[in-house]
């Protein structure tokens, strides 16, 4: 025996005559009008040759609604479809923008140390400034503008303002700067001014005579010796005790040979009675160069030099300008 396989067919009930009173030779009544207004159509399920076929009536209204529904049950499936696509990358993204937050928070986290740390040294910098401040005589030197000195003033500072932490640290950094430039160059001219002080004795020898009043070796009497006189040996060179120009190196009068060396900041010194002159006029000297021989020249009653320190055109001890630990007279 052979088996047909179940068929569905898709019949129009005018061609059927199923459930047609009009085909069945009868008038239709008024529900079969109304039911002929709606042109619906059947579906004949046919399941083998045998058996007992069945069939389902559909309008076009019933068929109109399961056509939307399916369209709206599709477009629920593919918008389902793209929102977990799209969600899947909109988290991807989400981390990798996490990511680069915490990078960037690390970044700020090491910004800031390095900040601080910057801070620390430019305040131990302005510190050792306003010390070196006080060797070069600006007592009441202070970097421009103490602000900002202590670091941030608190942890967050450079968090909510960092560009505000890096003009203050370019603010004190030109500052120390300038401080820096000011301190040098008063160390420089302190330094000259050192240079260009007498400090220390002309020759080694013996005081045979001091500052002041004192008896005339020749005539006896009274009279002012605004210098001192060291006996020497012979032939002992004679040192500039500080740095100069020489602006006279010739005879003058009563002190025989002698050189007038000018050391700037109204300071003058003069050598007397020299044997020999080893500089000229315009030479510039400076502490311990030779600049003669001791001798006996002029006004003098035996081997010394007359040595004499003036400040602005008054004399002055020389004794107080002799500060390297050797005595005159040693």
């Amino acid at each position: 025996m052979t088996i047909e396989p179940a068929s569905v067919q898709y019949a129009d009930f005018e061609q059927l005559g199923v459930g047609n009173g009009i085909s069945e030779g009868r008038p239709p009544n008024d529900r079969e009008y109304q039911t002929m207004g709606l042109k619906y159509h059947t579906v004949i399920f046919v399941p083998h040759a045998r058996a007992r076929f069945r069939k389902w009536r559909v309008t076009n209204r019933q068929i109109h609604v399961a056509t939307t529904v399916a369209l709206f049950l599709l477009a629920a499936s593919l918008f389902t479809t793209w929102s977990f696509f799209t969600n899947s990358i909109d988290r991807h993204e989400l981390e990798l923008v996490a990511a680069e937050n915490e990078d960037l928070r690390e970044i700020n986290r090491s910004f800031e140390s390095s900040i601080g740390a910057l801070q620390k040294q430019l305040a131990e910098f302005e510190d050792q400034t306003r010390q070196l401040a006080i060797v070069a005589g600006l007592d009441s030197f202070s970097p421009a503008s103490d602000a900002g000195i202590g670091g941030l003033s608190s942890p967050g500072m450079l968090e909510l303002d960092p560009d505000a932490a890096i003009e203050n640290l370019g603010d004190r950094a030109a500052n120390l700067s300038d401080a820096l430039r000011a301190v040098g160059w008063n160390l420089d001219e302190r330094e000259r001014v050192i240079s260009s002080t007498p400090s220390i004795a002309p020759v080694k020898g013996i005081l045979t005579s001091g500052y002041g009043y004192r008896r005339d070796p020749i005539t006896g009497g009274s009279a002012a010796h605004w210098a001192i006189d060291i006996a020497a040996a012979p032939g002992q060179s004679v040192q500039a005790t500080a740095d100069g120009v020489v602006v006279r190196a010739e005879r003058v009068g009563g002190l025989g040979n002698a050189v007038y060396v000018a050391h700037g900041y109204g300071i003058t010194t003069r050598y007397g009675h020299l044997a020999k002159i080893t500089v000229k006029a315009g030479d510039r000297v400076s502490q311990r160069d030779p600049i003669g021989i001791v001798g006996s020249t002029g006004r003098s009653t035996g081997y010394h030099l007359h040595y004499e320190v003036r400040v602005d055109g008054k004399p002055e001890n020389p004794r107080a300008y002799i500060l390297d630990g050797t005595r005159a007279g040693s």
